[in-house]
């Protein structure tokens, strides 16, 4: 395809596509297609124009080679297109506010003047019905204010302050509507299932194939901690699932052949066969939309103050407006107070903060699932840190496999790779790893594996019991040996690493040595958190007090556990919130879960295990930890903001307050700031929060 070049600098440039018109899924296509180029580290396309604006390093001459070879007709371009784009719902309200905008103008310049009174009378009839509506109720809502106010300046004579009164609630109502909408898509968006490949059952055993493959009718294996990826019924198992994702129920509920299970729902014991009834895509994400918009459980209480505030406000309003009538027999005064209330800035502003601050947050790749999390993360004092796959490198690597009991090193990690794929963590995603890095194929040749949480997994091989996991699973749960002759070497395994051990029919068959090396950014981000008012850091980890110790002593936590088991970690977190602090837990494992589950805020990592993300509040991506001190200072920001909001609100419209009672501002004029300084707050809630040097 081609394209030509309409400006570009030092890694960046602005291409055209050569084309008459571009379409929202061309645009979609072309945006999700650039961000897969190695090279390009930004792109956004805009539709109307034809335009891409690409952010890259390296090689030009590579990245214009790579336009040069796009098209739209290569399919396999279809699967990168998400599902649910923003775009037509961006469109959508720009076209809107265009057209309200303009015909306000073409009214006020065009239109003569008793056109424009029939048309300020018949669009007052809904403000003034919901006015009518709150008084039948005995309700004093802002809706009554509005409904006063639109028919006192009626009754007055002035249709123009009318007009502009229901344009500017009109304008603000709809530039909520927008924020709202789009930020509600992009967190269902980023809440989505992220899953790639699921196990089939065919006729040939289980296959792991990608999603997009599977269709209805297909049966899909879903073993215990993993997430359901499609909706379907099952045919083959007992299952307790976890819904409180789509549901909102604390317990898991038993699911028996023939009950449905829906997709984003996790496995918290045992194993099914379903049978898919609905292909992935709509039906995960319809439920996602519909849980945040029904959600108020999730509302912040700075959201409910502000909502509550709003309307206890109205009365004063009301009151503060007779007072003036009664003391200065103006009726021209006491309408200048009725047009200011603190009501609409309140309601609409503080809202629009916390869904554009949760929409910012996925720029950095932070999922927050309600408002309320965001407050308790700028409050937090306590944060408590797992360590394997959080603190540590996400991807932990097999460093060494020492056999015992005569056994071949390649055929060791082979059979635990077998056994580890079921279950993705961090140490087992090692293991399958360095398996497939050596070429050693580990098709199924166990029977029913069976995951015991913190400790390890156990299936049968050949008739006999095979078991990996934690020394304590193995030699103090199970009873397992060293092979006779073989401790001196068993006393020698390299200290350094972690170690994993494989048991076959009772004794000792394999320790796999892995290296968990820490983040990079570990040291700075602890350091970050502490520079931002973060009194506590602590770390959690099973490994044992020597591992432990080193890896607190690198990262500069100021307290750390070792050997705790799941129960351990959840009591811990209980214990400091008992003590009157806020705790943010961040872990990414199955074992983490109770203790997410306890946190005031629990925070998954999203490679971690389903269940530990379904259960978090909030999830941030694997590759860097910084995501946690820019939520910190997101969260922060959004109640400065808040509070900034209730200042200039209580401020500003109590001095118009009180020009209008003194009869410095005219009625018309008191509603006109009034209602653009609520415009202004608004659309100063909605801009983002922190500088682009952050992002």
């Amino acid at each position: 395809m081609k394209f030509q070049i309409k400006h570009e600098c030092r890694g960046r440039i602005r291409v055209q596509a050569m084309q008459q018109r571009m379409t929202l899924e061309q645009a979609d296509m072309l945006e999700a297609w650039l961000l897969t180029l190695p090279q390009v580290e930004r792109a956004s396309v805009h539709e109307r124009t034809r335009c891409a604006v690409i952010e890259y390093q390296g090689d030009r001459q590579d990245l214009l080679r790579a336009l040069a070879g796009f098209s739209y007709q290569n399919h396999a371009l279809a699967e990168l297109v998400p599902l649910h784009s923003s775009r037509a719902l961006n469109r959508a309200y720009e076209e809107k506010l265009v057209g309200m905008v303009a015909f306000k103008a073409v009214r006020s310049l065009f239109f003569p003047a008793p056109l424009r009174t029939a048309y300020a009378v018949v669009k007052a009839v809904p403000y003034l019905f919901r006015a009518l509506r709150c008084l039948l109720r005995r309700q004093l809502h802002v809706e009554l204010l509005d409904g006063i106010s639109i028919c006192l300046s009626m009754a007055r004579r002035d249709f123009d302050t009318a007009s502009s009164v229901m344009f500017l609630l009109r304008l603000g109502e709809l530039l909520e509507e927008w924020t709202h909408k789009k930020s509600v898509e992009n967190l269902a968006r980023s809440m989505s299932l992220n899953i790639d490949r699921v196990w089939m059952k065919t006729e040939k055993g289980e296959e792991l194939l990608p999603l997009h493959q599977v269709q209805a009718g297909d049966q899909v294996v879903v073993r215990m901690g993993g997430m359901i990826p499609l909706d379907g019924t099952i045919v083959e198992g007992e299952v307790m699932v976890n819904q409180a994702s789509l549901t909102g129920e604390s317990i898991p509920v038993p699911k028996r052949p023939g009950s449905s299970v829906y997709a984003g729902t996790v496995v918290e014991e045992g194993e099914c066969v379903l049978t898919v009834t609905q292909q992935s895509g709509e039906g995960r994400y319809d439920k996602i939309v519909a849980m945040i918009e029904e959600s108020e459980q999730l509302k912040s209480a700075a959201e409910n103050h502000a909502a509550h505030l709003a309307d206890q406000l109205v009365p004063y309003t009301l009151a503060g407006s007779a007072l003036v009538y009664l003391l200065t027999r103006n009726v021209t005064r006491a309408l200048s107070v009725l047009m200011v209330d603190f009501s609409c800035a309140l309601k609409l502003s503080m809202p629009l903060a916390v869904l554009s601050a949760m929409s910012e947050a996925s720029r950095f790749h932070v999922t927050v699932k309600g408002g309320k999390y965001l407050e308790a993360v700028a409050q937090a004092d306590t944060i408590v840190f797992d360590k394997t796959g959080t603190l540590t490198h996400a991807s932990p690597v097999v460093a060494q496999v020492i056999p015992f009991g005569g056994n071949k090193e390649p055929e060791m990690l082979r059979l635990a790779a077998c056994l580890e794929e079921h279950f993705p963590h961090s140490m087992a995603n090692a293991v399958v790893q360095a398996a497939r890095e050596r070429g050693l194929a580990h098709e199924e040749m166990h029977s029913q594996v069976e995951y015991l949480v913190a400790h390890g997994i156990a299936s049968t091989v050949d008739g006999r019991r095979v078991i990996i996991g934690s020394a304590h699973f193995v030699f103090e749960d199970e009873g397992c040996t060293v092979p006779p002759g073989e401790q001196d070497a068993f006393d020698a395994l390299p200290k350094q690493y972690s170690h994993l051990y494989l048991a076959v029919g009772g004794v000792l068959a394999a320790v796999i040595c892995i290296s968990d090396p820490l983040r990079v950014e570990a040291v700075d981000a602890v350091a970050a958190l502490h520079d931002l008012g973060v009194g506590k850091i602590v770390m959690l980890t099973g490994d044992s007090e020597r591992t432990a110790a080193a890896i607190a002593a690198q990262v500069g936590v100021d307290e750390y556990r070792a050997e705790v088991l799941p129960e351990d970690k959840a009591r811990f977190v209980q214990a400091e919130r008992a003590q009157g602090r806020t705790v943010v837990m961040i872990g990414d494992g199955i074992n983490d879960s109770p203790a997410l589950s306890a946190a005031n805020v629990g925070i998954a990592i999203s490679d971690g295990a389903a269940i530990a993300r379904e259960i978090a509040d909030i999830t941030i991506a694997a590759n860097d930890l910084f995501e946690l001190v820019q939520l910190r200072r997101l969260s922060v920001a959004l109640m400065n903001r808040i509070q900034s909001n209730y200042r200039f609100v209580i401020g500003f419209n109590g001095g118009l307050i009180a020009l209008g009672a003194l009869g410095i501002l005219a009625p018309a004029t008191s509603a006109t700031l009034h209602n653009l300084s609520t415009l202004g707050i608004s659309l100063r809630s909605m801009t983002n929060l922190l500088p682009p040097a952050k992002a």
